[in-house]
């Protein structure tokens, strides 16, 4: 079962789990972005309500505090004063007092804190209301033993012929209206989830619970707003404030208006609901959607599945009769019926094979005469194997010709002279005998010390550990040592980090072009240059002020020249030896290589 829905075994398994991730993919986006969407929405439709039910709350309250100053206003109608008192205690219990008093100010009734009989003529209702009916002051917040009161009210009594009998005077306070709030509130929100206040100008709160009742609301507005403004003009924005406990709440307030009066200023409905019920609906709807897309998702993963295999069996059935004929159980493969790819990958491979097949028997012919003929080959590679070997041994001994002559041909040559040069001595001047015998075994262990030189140099390749700049340098300086005379060098550090095998080739013809201006050039001065030209041509140029020679003549029995020019075509190097008579000798060598063999030299770093 495992390896069944193992991808890496099974296309079908592969095919059902591209299925499954693309149904999940899907189910999850469009979770998320339905999701989002519905809980903008929901979370719209929740403000907007909310800020309706508040100018709705609004609305009525403003209507209520109406019917009341109109009550105060028809006063005017001409009723006598006791039917009028009687009829404003009994409709209107929640006035804070009622109180008429007479054309002088004397108080005929009061239910208030006033005794009839007294004088109300200095008061301001009293003065205000004997002229015109009268609101005094009603945008001030001011207290009373029952609260916050709206302000004082008063108007004219007049008898039938319009003369003054009297004023009517009330106060009107909000202890009237915690009921009404509740009953309206009930009646906007079924769910009792809004607190409702009303609040002065101050941010005092007049109407609402009782431990908020008489204190200023302490709401800190956050940054974070509500997903939408509300369109209502009466309204203020709605916003999210946090309370002192650390509760978040969603505020929505409205303005208290009142026909022909300045309490809009004053007075404010509030509504405030937490901001965890606000979200509440709309979270609750996103994860609702989120677990039908996903069942959706997995009902699509499940008929995707079904297809899939139903889709797949054909090829199903190619792979195993494709299997079979690789076991060597059947001849052929079968072929399904159809034109679909399936059929036609199946008629392709049954080609294959048979061109296979034939090719097969082909090849086993071919093979056995492949045979015979590795056979002739190798006899043929073993002799030219033999032929390669005794090509490198003639080499090698060519090259141990090439540094004898360099260095021990050169030494008996002078050591030879030196005799020479004795036996002549023994005859006509017996007394010279001495020095030249110093002389001669100065040149014989300088000669055998050339012999140990090369020796080393065959054991240890110094241009091959530091480059063929710095072996050059060292030859220069023992040169310099031997002669005296001042060499001027220029050395490029690109050409100066050469250091394969052609490079050994090279040193070695310096210091046979070195030797020879030694022992022939009677040179003051001698000039080296080592340079590279585009990091793929390398030119090495020494040059002398000597005696020169004539570079055109053969000289028979002189391997110098000779053993320079072989072995600069051992490298592939073009080499031009300029001199003259009395002119100097100039060897220029020129050798093409890739750049990057220039940094090969491991003493470089």
């Amino acid at each position: 079962m495992l390896r069944r829905l193992d991808p890496r075994q099974s296309l079908v398994a592969g095919l059902i789990w591209l299925v499954v991730a693309l149904a999940a993919s899907f189910a999850i986006a469009a979770s998320i972005w339905a999701g989002r969407v519905a809980r903008e929405i929901v979370v719209q439709q929740h403000v907007r309500r909310l800020v309706l039910e508040t100018d709705q709350l609004a609305s009525d309250l403003g209507q209520a505090v109406s019917m009341r100053l109109a009550a105060i206003r028809a006063a005017e109608g001409g009723a006598s004063p006791g039917d009028l008192f009687q009829r404003l205690t009994s409709s209107y219990p929640d006035l804070e007092w009622i109180s008429i008093a007479d054309a002088e100010g004397v108080l005929i009734a009061t239910n208030g804190s006033l005794r009839p009989g007294s004088s109300a003529a200095t008061s301001p209702w009293f003065q205000q209301g004997s002229k015109r009916p009268w609101i005094g002051e009603i945008q001030e917040s001011r207290r009373s033993s029952s609260g916050l009161l709206l302000g004082d009210l008063a108007a004219p009594l007049r008898d039938a012929s319009g003369s003054l009998v009297g004023v009517v005077a009330a106060h009107l306070s909000w202890r009237w209206a915690a009921a009404d709030v509740q009953r309206l509130s009930d009646t906007l929100d079924r769910r009792g989830s809004a607190q409702t206040l009303i609040m002065d100008r101050a941010g005092i709160i007049a109407v609402g619970p009782a431990d908020l009742r008489n204190r200023p609301w302490n709401g800190a507005k956050l940054d974070e707003a509500p997903p939408i403004e509300p369109s209502s003009t009466h309204s203020e924005p709605p916003r999210f404030e946090r309370l002192p406990n650390g509760e978040t709440v969603l505020v929505t307030r409205a303005p208290l208006r009142l026909d022909a009066t300045r309490v809009a200023d004053t007075w404010t409905v509030q509504l405030s609901e937490p901001k965890d019920l606000v979200y509440q609906r709309a979270d609750a709807l996103a994860i609702r959607i989120l677990w039908i897309s996903i069942c959706l998702g997995a009902a699509m993963a499940v008929l995707g599945t079904l297809g899939a295999r139903h889709l797949t069996n054909r090829l199903k059935n190619l792979t195993r009769s494709a299997a079979a004929v690789g076991r060597n159980e059947v001849a052929r493969i079968e072929v399904p019926k159809g034109r679909d790819e399936v059929a036609q990958l199946a008629a392709a491979f049954a080609r294959v094979l048979d061109d296979l097949r034939q090719e097969r028997s082909e090849l086993l012919e071919l093979s056995s005469d492949l045979e015979r003929r590795v056979a002739v080959r190798t006899r043929e590679v073993e002799r030219l194997a033999k032929e390669s070997q005794y090509a490198a041994i003639a080499r090698e001994r060519l090259q141990i010709a090439r540094d004898l002559h360099d260095t021990l041909a050169h030494s008996m040559m002078a050591m030879l002279s030196e005799v020479r040069l004795l036996r002549k001595l023994q005859g006509h001047d017996p007394t010279s005998l001495a020095d030249e015998l110093a002389r001669a075994e100065e040149v014989a262990q300088a000669g055998l010390n050339e012999a140990r030189s090369a020796i080393a140099q065959m054991r240890v390749s110094s241009v091959r550990d530091l480059g063929l700049g710095p072996a050059i340098a060292k030859a220069i300086e023992r040169f310099q040592d031997r002669t005296g005379l001042a060499v001027e060098i220029s050395m490029d550090p690109d050409a100066a980090r050469f250091g394969d095998e052609r490079a050994e080739v090279i040193f070695r013809m310096t210091e046979e072009a070195l030797r020879n201006i030694e022992r022939h050039a009677r040179a003051s001065r001698v000039r080296l240059a080592l340079s590279s030209a585009n990091a793929a041509h390398m030119q090495l140029e020494i040059a002398d002020d000597g005696v020169g020679f004539d570079a055109s003549l053969s000289r028979p029995g002189h391997f110098g020249l000779v053993g320079l020019r072989e072995q600069a075509q051992l490298i592939g190097a073009e080499l031009q030896i300029l001199s003259n008579p009395n002119s100097g000798t100039t060897l220029r060598l020129s050798l093409r290589i890739a750049p990057e063999r220039f940094s090969t030299g491991r003493g470089q770093g």
